[in-house]
C-alpha cells in the first residue's frame, strides 16, 4: 500500500508540474484579421474620387483589443503601388520590424500579402493605423486601433454606454497620385479643399446632415468619443452643440478630467472624451473647424438622441463659438495644452499608478535641439530638420544595419544635435539617421521659426510633453517645464515662432521614426530615424528578423547574419 501511495504522489507531482509548465508557456490572447486593401470610389467632400479602402470600408476595420493582446493582421495589397501600414502610437516593444515605415520594412508589393504580428504590450488608449507609403494617407486607408485595460486594472471612470471613433481631418479632392505628382514637380499641394468627419462632410442645413446621424445617444447615458486628427496638414477644433466634453485619455494616458466646450486636435493626435446625453432629446450638431488658416473651413455631423425628435430637430441656433483664429488663437491653444495633465492616481496598463514614474528627477544625458525649415533645392521644394532633408533609401535602414552593411546606404549623424548657424542655409538631401545610446534619457527641443504650426510624432516610445512657449528656447526655459504631471504621449505640436520640449528614455531597441505629421513636409524630408542598438545583440532587448519579413534592395541575396541570442 505504501508503494502504491508513493506512485500516486509522484503521479500528482508530475501532473502539477505539467500544469505549471503550461501556465508558464501560455501566451496572451491572439486576435486575427484579414484585410484586403483596394481602390474604391469615395466622396468625402461630395466629389467622387479614387480612395483607398480596407475590406471595402472607409474608415477601415476597427481593431478592438486589450492590453498585451497579440495582433495578427494579414494584409493583401490590391493596389497598383507598394504599400505599408503603420500602427500610430503602438510602441512595438523590441519589434521595429513591424513598425510599417519605409526605414524599417520592405513594402508589400502589388498583388502580394504580408502578415503583421505585434503585441500591444502594456499599453492602453486610442490609436489609429494609416499607410506611410507615397501620399496614400491623402486617400484613406486609415482606421481605429483601440486598446482597453484588462479587467483586473481599474479605469478612472464608469464604463460608458458605448464608444465611438471619430476621425477628423482636412481633405483634398485631387487624390494621392495627383498630389504626389505636384510635390515631385517641386510645388506645394496648397490649401485643403475641406474637412471631413469619418469620411463625410456636411454643411449646416444640408439635407444629408439633417437626415443621417453619425452617432446616436440615449438620454441619461454617457458615451466615449475617441477623436483623432488623421488629416494632412490642418489643426482642427471640435465642439458638440449643447454638450460639454470631459477629457479622460490622450494618446495612451489617462488625464485629469477637465471639462471643455471645445478642443484643439492637431494633426496625428488622438484623445478621448466622455459626453453625457443630458439635454433635450433631439438632434445636435458636432462642429469641426480648421485652426490657423486664413480662410476657415468646417464640417458638421449629426448627433441624435434615440428617443428624441429626430429628423429636422437640429437647429443652428446657439452653436458653440469657435476659438479665435489669429495670434490670440495661438495663445488660447497654448493655454489649453497647459491644462492637459497626467492623472497621477489612475492605473496604467499594469496594476500600478501611471504617475509613479518620476521623470522629473532623472538627469538628462543628451539634449537635441531641432529646427525645421522650408527651402528650395535645385528649384524644388524641400523641408528639413537642422539642414538635413531626409531621403528614403532603396533598402530599409533597419535591414542594412541588421545585415552589417549600413555604410553602403547611409552615414550616421549627418544631422547634428544643434541646428546650424543662422547664416548657413545649405540643405543636404540624405538619409537622416541619428545614433542613440540604449536607455539614455534625452531631451528634445523643437523650435519652429516658421509661420505655420508643426506637429511631430515619435515611433516606438511615449514621451513627456513638458513645455510649450513662444519665442526661442534656451537652458533657462527648463525652469518652466512641467516636471510633475506632463502627459505621457507620442505627438507634440509646435506653434509658429515657438518651441516645444519633450523628454523620454530611449529604452526600446530598434530603428524608430521621428517625423513631421504634416504629410507634405514628411514626404519632402522633414523626418529622421533614431538608431537605438542593443549593445549585446540580445533577445532580451530586441527580436530577430521575422521569418516572413520580405527582403529587398542590397540585402536580398545576402546570407543571413547571426541571430540575436538570449
Amino acid at each position: 500500500m505504501e508503494g502504491a501511495n508513493n506512485v500516486k504522489i509522484v503521479a500528482l507531482l508530475i501532473i502539477c508540474l505539467s500544469i505549471g509548465a503550461l501556465l508558464v508557456k501560455a501566451e496572451d490572447p491572439y486576435l486575427f484579421f484579414e484585410w484586403n486593401v483596394t481602390y474604391g470610389t469615395i466622396a468625402p467632400l461630395g466629389v467622387p474620387q479614387q480612395g483607398i479602402l480596407i475590406n471595402g470600408q472607409l474608415p477601415g476595420p476597427r481593431i478592438n483589443c486589450t492590453s498585451n493582446n497579440n495582433i495578427v493582421v494579414n494584409v493583401y495589397n490590391k493596389l497598383d503601388e507598394p504599400l505599408l501600414l503603420t500602427w500610430n502610437g503602438i510602441q512595438q516593444r523590441k519589434n521595429s520590424w513591424q513598425d510599417g515605415t519605409p526605414g524599417t520594412m520592405c513594402p508589400i508589393m502589388p498583388g502580394t500579402n504580408f502578415t503583421y504580428h505585434f503585441q500591444v504590450k502594456d499599453q492602453i488608449g486610442s490609436f489609429f493605423y494609416f499607410p506611410t507609403t507615397s501620399l496614400h494617407r491623402a486617400s484613406g486607408g486609415f482606421g481605429a486601433l483601440d486598446v482597453h485595460s484588462r479587467n483586473l486594472i481599474p479605469i478612472p471612470f464608469d464604463k460608458p454606454a458605448d464608444e465611438y471613433n471619430v476621425f477628423l481631418g482636412d481633405w483634398y479632392n485631387k487624390g494621392h497620385k495627383a498630389l504626389k505628382k505636384t510635390l515631385d514637380s517641386g510645388r506645394t499641394i496648397g490649401r485643403p479643399d475641406g474637412i471631413h468627419i469619418n469620411g463625410k462632410s456636411n454643411k449646416l442645413g444640408d439635407k444629408a446632415a439633417a437626415t443621417e446621424p453619425l452617432f446616436s445617444m440615449k438620454a441619461g447615458k454617457t458615451y466615449r468619443y475617441k477623436m483623432c486628427n488623421i488629416g494632412m496638414r490642418t489643426s482642427v477644433n471640435v465642439r458638440i452643440q449643447g454638450h460639454a466634453m470631459k477629457l479622460v485619455e490622450m494618446e495612451g494616458s489617462h488625464t485629469v478630467q477637465n471639462m471643455y466646450d471645445s478642443l484643439d486636435i492637431h494633426v496625428g493626435q488622438c484623445l478621448s472624451v466622455l459626453v453625457t446625453a443630458d439635454q433635450e432629446p433631439k438632434d445636435y450638431y458636432i462642429v469641426v473647424s480648421s485652426r490657423f488658416l486664413k480662410q476657415a473651413i468646417f464640417s458638421v455631423a449629426i448627433l441624435r438622441y434615440t428617443n428624441g425628435k429626430g429628423v429636422g430637430s437640429a437647429s443652428s441656433d446657439h452653436l458653440p463659438t469657435p476659438p479665435p483664429n489669429n495670434t490670440q488663437g495661438i495663445a488660447w491653444s497654448m493655454n489649453q495644452f497647459r491644462s492637459f495633465r497626467w492623472n497621477l492616481t489612475a492605473s496604467a496598463a499594469r496594476p500600478n499608478p501611471q504617475g509613479s514614474y518620476h521623470y522629473g528627477q532623472i538627469n538628462i544625458t543628451r539634449t537635441i535641439k531641432i529646427v525645421n525649415s522650408r527651402s528650395q533645392v535645385n528649384g524644388k521644394l524641400r523641408f528639413a530638420l537642422n539642414g538635413i532633408s531626409h531621403m528614403d533609401s532603396d533598402t530599409p535602414l533597419k535591414l542594412v544595419e541588421y545585415f552589417g552593411v549600413a555604410e553602403k546606404t547611409f552615414k550616421y549623424d549627418v544631422m547634428g544635435d544643434e541646428p546650424p548657424s543662422s547664416n548657413n542655409k545649405v540643405v543636404t538631401i540624405a538619409p537622416n539617421v541619428k545614433n542613440a545610446i540604449f536607455r539614455n534619457f534625452v531631451e528634445i527641443i523643437f523650435e519652429n521659426e516658421e509661420k505655420t504650426i508643426q506637429t511631430y510624432h515619435l515611433d516606438g516610445y511615449s514621451f513627456f510633453a513638458v513645455g510649450i512657449e513662444p519665442g526661442k528656447w534656451n537652458p533657462e526655459k527648463r525652469k518652466n517645464y512641467n516636471l510633475v504631471d506632463a502627459v505621457s504621449r507620442h505627438s507634440i505640436q509646435v506653434y509658429p515662432n515657438s518651441w516645444a520640449a519633450i523628454m523620454t528614455t530611449l529604452d526600446n531597441a530598434g530603428i524608430w521614426n521621428l517625423r513631421s505629421d504634416m504629410w507634405e513636409r514628411n514626404y519632402l524630408g522633414q523626418q529622421l530615424y533614431f538608431s537605438v542598438l542593443s549593445p549585446t545583440r540580445s533577445l532580451r532587448d530586441e527580436y530577430n528578423l521575422p521569418d516572413n519579413h520580405p527582403l529587398c534592395g542590397i540585402v536580398k541575396s545576402m546570407p543571413m547574419p547571426p541571430p540575436y541570442k538570449p
